[in-house]
């Protein structure tokens, strides 16, 4: 390696190492402490004093020939199915969705600053109260949502939204589209703006048609920061809680795996499985982060202009 690039990675390590230290000291002995937990039969209570060790009896074992434990669990993997179609569906609406919005917003025209501090506002607004506010507005007797339906003529009765199994899902990805397609589109705006002019002048010139442009030019120079918001989009989906369990609670149609650790925690009063179902969210989570990485890695979007200079 050259001397110049041995410095710059010194630099580098020296600026993440204070970063990387706090990191460490806030999350290395919490995560450690409910791995550890995770081989116990620990309760809610007494913190974990009198616990005993039971290996992987909490991940899965069998007992007189019937299998129990998080992995022999139905209601586990009816969860991690809800997590995975929660955490597709609500990233690849908010990516589209996000890329026009930020089409749009970096446009010229007048009042745009104005219109991009507006779009914030949902993003802004902390998950809990946006989730109560969606709670009253898709309830079946008063909420808006089916009194605009009914007006309408879209609906013939009030739908219950957040009771439905059916449609639970539904609400749970509408609000979390609603809320964070700004910050998709915050970030792709943020690339957008760094893209050279003289490309799209160039194109203009040849007469290039702007579906064209978009898609040979726009989406593969802002691929990378588009990767890093669907990365960080995909694992804040996977670790949903709070707006799944303020709009539906322990309903099984919408039940994720942070609300299935949770019930196992403080609703079943065990440490032990929670911990364990706590330590498999944390797994899928990183499994999917390296798979999105890869997959950005080796995917090519897009190919040069065609007679372009």
């Amino acid at each position: 390696m050259p001397p110049l690039a041995r410095r710059r990675v010194r630099e580098a390590w020296a600026l993440i190492a204070p970063m990387a230290i706090v990191l460490l000291a806030v999350a290395a002995w919490p995560l450690a402490r409910t791995v550890a937990l995770g081989f116990t039969d620990a309760g809610l209570t007494g913190g974990g004093a009198d616990a005993a060790f039971v290996g992987w009896e909490n991940y899965y074992a069998v007992f007189g020939g019937q299998p129990f434990g998080v992995l022999a669990d139905p209601q586990w993997w009816r969860a991690v199915g809800n997590t995975l179609v929660f955490a597709s569906v609500s990233v690849s609406l908010e990516t589209v969705l996000g890329v026009l919005v930020a089409l749009v917003l970096h446009r010229r025209f007048p009042g745009r600053a104005w219109v991009r501090a507006a779009v914030l506002v949902p993003w802004a607004i902390p998950t809990v109260v946006s989730a109560k506010i969606w709670a009253w507005m898709l309830n079946d007797q008063f909420g808006i949502i089916n009194a605009v339906l009914l007006d309408l003529g879209l609906i013939a009765t009030p739908l219950a939204w957040t009771a439905d199994p059916l449609l639970s899902m539904v609400a749970v990805i509408t609000v979390d589209v609603w809320k964070t397609t700004p910050f998709m589109a915050l970030l792709v705006l943020a690339a957008l703006e760094m893209l050279p002019r003289d490309i799209y002048e160039a194109a203009r010139v040849d007469g290039i048609h702007p579906v064209r442009v978009f898609f040979r030019v726009t989406l593969p120079l802002i691929r990378p920061a588009l990767i890093v918001a669907i990365v960080f989009r995909a694992l804040d989906a996977l670790r949903v809680f709070d707006l799944v369990y303020v709009l539906t609670a322990n309903s099984p149609a919408t039940m994720t795996m942070s609300v299935y650790a949770r019930r196992e925690l403080i609703d079943f009063q065990s440490a032990g499985t929670g911990s364990a179902a706590a330590t498999l969210v944390v797994l899928v989570i990183a499994l999917a982060a390296v798979t999105i990485l890869m997959a950005g890695r080796l995917r090519r979007v897009g190919r040069p202009l065609e007679g372009a200079p």
